[in-house]
């Protein structure tokens, strides 16, 4: 019935949706034998996987569902399904306003899609509506990975149950749940007999990570790196996103494992304590620092970007001014940053916030300056080093080059040939082109590149 048809999946925001993505594809191709297209104006199934974390998500979404409802009109059999954090937070009045929408889900509950879609075909139903929170319940409805690449992401917990003012993560994902230690590893050594060698481990909060062992001993976030560490093929073990109160002793003693990336993201918002507080982040500027100069002593040369929001309700002149100075004094390699915008449903967006459009603007822009300053600087501090890389692929622009990652997390381009893919290269850096590095191969590999291009001429 379903065999053969075909699905197109849009997503926005977030590496969390764009996970679940995948694994939904990944879903309807084993449950359904469905087929993904690129083409969405022949697809017999659009997905639009949704974020609600920037300002004017919903809006977002209801333009890209105005160009769809145009699709279905030439093709009413067209199903249409919208998932993901804005469907969470609108529920069933997201039906009411785009009634093209056949199936509305949430983030915990894209493993019961195919059951949705076969009810639709069967009439039982007009429209198919799951935004619950089974917690960790989709994960053992989940096929076997299928990820080929060399470096791939593994979601190890969902949700957050931190209730920062200004985020929606925990009304639309649900609070924090755990995945067991056992099913990360199984799939974790799946991967690697796949031949990937880097993992990122995924979560709104992963440094909250914990779980129990076959022995009912808890599992600290900093026992599941060492765990992976010892998995043959996986070379290197990153992680995405972190919050500063779950930052224990444990963790930053794990940054001796050379197995654990060269680089930390770990988001603190504002430099003010007193913005801090507001936001009802529970940590300090101090303790922030503390945890930063505890890794440093480590890891001198750690990569360290953060997030940063401006403009938050009742933020003032000396608070901006304390976030300035606190990045100047940290001296982070990056940033995302963003001006304050008031997701429905959070205590922040009932606070009057009285700072104009043009004072928010101006501050994003000098917060940028000088991140972008510092990136640079940190960028060029790599000249004349040699790095380790893993290759990930031919480069888009030339085909006589490949491009790969430091340990730091830096794109590096250089020449070579498709059989280093997958391979930890050392790669002198000659050049910074933006947020590209540019370098030259060792001249050992670079001698059995040589040869390889040999044989294939």
């Amino acid at each position: 019935m379903l065999e053969n048809k075909k699905f197109f999946i849009k997503t926005h925001g977030c590496q969390m949706n764009e996970y679940d993505s995948d694994k939904l594809g990944d879903i309807l191709k084993h449950n359904l034998r469905m087929i993904e297209t690129k083409d969405f104006e022949n697809a017999d199934l659009l997905i639009l996987n949704t974020c609600s974390i920037r300002e004017k998500a919903q809006d977002k979404v209801y333009h890209q569902l105005g160009r769809w409802k145009k699709i279905k009109k030439k093709n009413p059999s067209l199903l249409i399904a919208v998932g993901g954090c804005v469907a969470s937070q609108e529920g069933r009045q997201l039906r009411s306003r785009a009634p093209e929408i056949d199936i509305i889900f949430g983030p915990q509950t894209i493993h019961r899609i195919p059951k949705m879609i076969k009810d639709l075909h069967t009439n039982k139903t007009k429209v198919e509506i799951d935004v619950t929170f089974p917690e960790i319940e989709k994960f053992d409805y989940l096929p076997s990975v299928t990820n080929n690449n060399i470096s791939s992401y593994i979601s190890i917990m969902e949700g957050c149950s931190k209730y920062c003012t200004f985020c929606v993560v925990p009304y639309t994902r649900g609070e924090e749940v755990n995945r067991t230690l056992d099913s990360i590893l199984y799939d974790v050594r799946e991967l690697s007999n796949k031949g990937v060698k880097e993992i990122t481990f995924l979560g709104q909060n992963v440094n909250a990570y914990k779980s129990k062992n076959y022995n009912g001993e808890y599992i600290s976030f900093s026992d599941l790196i060492k765990h992976v560490s010892f998995i043959n093929g996986i070379e290197r073990i990153r992680y995405t996103t972190s919050h500063p109160i779950d930052f224990s002793e444990d963790l930053i003693q794990e940054y001796h494992n050379p197995k654990l990336a060269n680089n930390l993201h770990l988001p603190v918002q504002s430099g003010s304590d007193r913005i801090l507080s507001k936001m009802k982040r529970k940590h300090t500027v101090l303790e922030y620092k503390n945890i930063i100069r505890n890794v440093r002593k480590i890891r001198p040369n750690i990569n360290l970007t953060s997030d940063f929001i401006v403009g938050y309700p009742g933020e003032t002149n000396s608070d901006f001014i304390d976030t300035m100075e606190f990045i100047a004094e940290i001296n982070f390699s990056d940033a995302y940053s963003f001006i304050y915008s008031p997701r429905p449903g959070t205590p922040a967006s009932i606070e009057a916030d009285s700072i104009s459009s043009d004072v928010k603007v101006d501050r994003l822009n000098q917060l940028k300056e000088l991140i972008n300053h510092q990136s640079k600087k940190y960028s060029e501090k790599m000249l004349g080093t040699t790095e380790k890389v893993l290759v990930e692929g031919l480069s888009i622009k030339r085909k006589t080059e490949v491009f790969g990652r430091t340990d730091n997390n830096k794109v590096v381009n250089f020449k070579g040939t498709e059989n280093l893919i997958g391979h930890l290269v050392d790669v002198h850096i000659d050049e910074v082109r933006g947020n590209t590095l540019h370098g030259t191969l060792s001249d050992m590999i670079l001698n059995l590149n040589k040869t390889y291009e040999h044989k294939i001429l």
